[in-house]
């Protein structure tokens, strides 16, 4: 990685990261990639503003050294980076920060805009492999059963319903918080048993509802959403400006106001229902408790919507319980393979010891008490002797 200079020694460490400029001179060209994102590159809005965050903080940046995005160098990237570390920004949130300088001024390169690109040659940080957090099924079940047990109460409210649904559904489909909250009433065929979903750059895919699920969404649409959308129509009605917000007809989930609900709100939804759980976390407690159970990884990958596999492979690190059986099942110090061994008699005559063999085996005729076969070893390997039969001489 390039070596940059240290920021001065009075710099406080907690002030902002970027205090306000201008940043009026590169306007156009960030205008001009969020098109060329949105509309060459079919990213989602939420990702597109995402990659608009973290160009706009290296602008202002580079423009307290008197630069602009277009003019930047490698020295002014790397500088960067050390700005972000001595801040105390997380190395994770420093290498998205890099890999979206990386995308931008390679969209340069190929507009011929620019003839080089700073971000070369610069090493992203080194972080640590973090592990998804996810809930174990007995929290989930408790969570989800306390929002059932309140959307059956013969009182219950349409808001009842609507959690109830929300919460299976973000459990049993794994679905994003975003992609829940842009669902419409066109999306569920819930005759099939499934919901048409569009997930991160407008990818769609199928994913397949449990029985649960769909009751919980069958009972909200019947009793809870007309509801929720009289009161949306009577809002509308109602209004005088014309440029009040306006209830979405076609959005699956709706406020008590009769708007579609927001991400933030699901959010705070989940946390209400359990102050460990979140909507990505009910995410990944459906694909480990999934792998848990012995589903293959790409039916897990198809269900989550990855686009490679090698996302869907770290929840096998967190499939504890088939580790767990395994070890049981096979380390020689294990109480299963313990039990198992003491109560084995498959141990071969040849490798018993000798007072054994002599107090099993006659001397005189070869054969064993019951007066059957047994094994001698001979020059050419072991070899099945039939008892000698007894003669008169015996007898006596």
């Amino acid at each position: 990685m390039v070596q940059s200079s240290r920021p001065c020694a009075g710099q406080a460490r907690n002030a902002p990261i970027i205090r306000g400029v201008d940043v009026q001179g590169n306007l156009p060209l960030l205008n001009d990639y969020q098109a060329y994102l949105r509309v060459e590159k079919g990213l989602r809005p939420l990702t597109c503003q995402a990659y608009l965050c973290d160009l706009r903080t290296f602008a202002e940046f580079i423009e307290t050294r008197h630069g602009v995005l277009l003019t930047a160098t490698q020295q002014d990237v790397a500088s960067f980076l050390e700005h972000l570390r001595t801040h105390s920004i997380q190395s994770r949130s420093s290498a998205r920060k890099l890999s979206c300088l990386r995308g931008f001024y390679k969209w340069l390169l190929l507009d011929r805009r620019i003839h080089h690109d700073p971000t070369v040659n610069i090493e992203s940080p080194k972080s640590w492999k973090v592990l998804p957090k996810s809930l174990a099924e007995p929290e989930v079940n408790e969570m989800l059963g306390r929002a059932a047990m309140a959307a059956s109460h013969p009182q219950a409210r349409a808001t009842d319903l609507r959690d109830s649904a929300i919460l299976e559904l973000l459990y049993a489909g794994g679905l994003r918080v975003s992609e829940v909250a842009s669902l419409s009433t066109g999306d569920l065929a819930l005759d099939g048993g499934r919901v048409h979903v569009r997930g991160k750059g407008d990818k769609e895919r199928i994913v397949p509802l449990g029985r649960t699920a769909l009751s919980a969404l069958e009972e909200y649409l019947r009793e809870g959403r007309p509801h929720l959308a009289r009161i949306g129509t009577a809002r509308k009605s109602g209004a005088t400006r014309p440029d009040s917000p306006q209830p979405s007809a076609a959005r699956l989930f709706l406020s008590l106001r009769g708007m579609p609900l927001t991400r933030q709100w699901i959010w705070h939804l989940v946390k209400a229902a359990n102050h460990a759980a979140s909507p990505h976390r009910l995410r990944h407690s459906c694909a480990t408790h999934m792998v848990e159970h012995g589903a293959d990884l790409r039916s897990v990958q198809l269900l989550l919507g990855h686009a490679d596999i090698s996302t869907t492979q770290i929840y096998t690190n967190l499939a504890l319980g088939r580790l767990k059986a395994v070890h049981r099942q096979h380390h020689p110090r294990a109480s299963v393979r313990a039990a198992q061994t003491d109560g084995a008699t498959d141990t071969p005559l040849n490798e018993s010891s000798p007072s054994s063999l002599r107090n099993e085996v006659s001397p005189e005729t070869g054969a064993d008490r019951r007066g059957s076969r047994v094994e001698k070893k001979g020059k050419h390997g072991l070899q099945l002797v039939p008892p000698r039969a007894k003669t008169r001489e015996d007898k006596r």
